[in-house]
C-alpha cells in the first residue's frame, strides 16, 4: 500500500514549488533606460529582484520532492523486485516521464533565476548605440511552473503504480517463493 505520508509530503512540496514558480513569473525583473543627470550616458534601472529568490526556492523544493519520491521508491531499480505486469510497466514509463518533466522544470527554473539575477551594468551611448536592458523572457518561470505541475501529477501516479506492483510481489524477492535456505546439518 502506498504511504500516505510520502504522498502528502511530495504533493505539498510540489504545490509550494508550483506556487513559487508562478510568483516568480509574476514578479520577474523589469528594466527602464534612464539617462544620467548630465545626459552623458544612459543606464538600466531594474525593479525588484525577488523573482530570483522565488525561482531558486521553487527549484530546491521541486528537487526535495523528487528526492523524497525516489528514496521512498528506491529509485525504481533498487530494493526488492516488482511483480511483472501492467503496474510495473506503467511504473517504469511513469518513472521515465517523471524524470523528463523534472529535468525540464529544473532547467527552466534555473535558467530563469540566473537570467533574472543578471543585470546589465552602465553602458555609454556616445556614438548613438541603443542600450538594451536585458531581462528574463516572459514565460520562462511559467514553463518551469507548468512542468513542476506535470512532475507532481506524474510522480504521484508513478508512486501509486510502483506501490501496487511492489505489494503484488509479496514478501519474497521477485515474487518467488519464500523458502529460506539454512545451513546443511
Amino acid at each position: 500500500m502506498a504511504s500516505i505520508i510520502v504522498q502528502a509530503v511530495v504533493i505539498l512540496l510540489d504545490v509550494i514549488a508550483f506556487g513559487l514558480g508562478v510568483a516568480a513569473e509574476q514578479r520577474r525583473s523589469r528594466a527602464t533606460v534612464t539617462p544620467d543627470p548630465a545626459k552623458e550616458y544612459d543606464y538600466c534601472v531594474y525593479d525588484s529582484d525577488i523573482a530570483t529568490g522565488y525561482g531558486v526556492g521553487a527549484l530546491l523544493l521541486l528537487a526535495a520532492a523528487q528526492v523524497v519520491l525516489m528514496v521512498s521508491s528506491r529509485c525504481f531499480c533498487c530494493g526488492r523486485g516488482l511483480k511483472p505486469g501492467g503496474s510495473r510497466a506503467c511504473a517504469l514509463i511513469l518513472f521515465l516521464f517523471t524524470w523528463v518533466t523534472f529535468l525540464i522544470a529544473e532547467a527552466c527554473l534555473l535558467a530563469g533565476s540566473v537570467r533574472n539575477a543578471y543585470h546589465t551594468r552602465y553602458r555609454g551611448v556616445f556614438y548613438g548605440e541603443s542600450l538594451s536592458c536585458e531581462t528574463v523572457r516572459k514565460g520562462v518561470f511559467a514553463a518551469g511552473a507548468a512542468f513542476t505541475f506535470f512532475t507532481a501529477i506524474l510522480g504521484e501516479v508513478y508512486y501509486l503504480s510502483y506501490s501496487k506492483s511492489r505489494d503484488a510481489a509479496g514478501g519474497a524477492p521477485y515474487g518467488g517463493s519464500s523458502i529460506g535456505m539454512g545451513p546443511y546439518n
